[in-house]
């Protein structure tokens, strides 16, 4: 069970839009390696882990991912307002705009979305942990 407090835990306060860095940006909400991935990993994983205090660690873990994907969306809604369109079909923003607005939506920076094939719960500490360790050394 989860306490949620409604106030991210940075603040986020871009005050100028721009299109062509949300595009990179998004990458770390819906991306391979991006927060939802890596909640779903731990969260997902700590299930069958046979360490209880390591099981403990992973919901830690998958929480503040919670948290960090919240931020991502809050950075790219925070680029993408009061864009003209213009702006959006310079910026090539236009191909996730024609599907999304400027609505928030789980996708890599390539435009592929989100998918549970990103990230790996095995059944096996060692192979779940080594998972973890990789995902998150390519993670920007």
């Amino acid at each position: 069970m989860w306490n949620y407090e409604r106030r991210l835990q940075y603040p986020v306060n871009i005050t100028k839009s721009d299109p062509e860095i949300a595009k990179v940006i998004i990458s770390q909400f819906g991306g391979p390696d991006g927060e939802m991935s890596a909640s779903m990993r731990y969260l997902s994983q700590r299930y069958s882990m046979p360490y209880r205090e390591v099981a403990g660690l992973l919901t830690d873990i998958g929480t503040e991912e919670l948290a960090h994907m919240e931020m991502i969306c809050a950075i790219v809604k925070q680029l993408t307002q009061d864009l003209t369109p213009e702006e959006i079909k310079k910026s090539g923003f236009d191909t996730y705009y024609v599907d999304h607005t400027l609505g928030l939506w789980p996708t890599a920076a390539a435009g592929i979305p989100q998918n549970a094939c990103e990230y790996q719960s095995k059944g096996d500490a060692i192979t779940d942990l080594f998972e973890d360790m990789a995902a998150d050394a390519t993670a920007l």
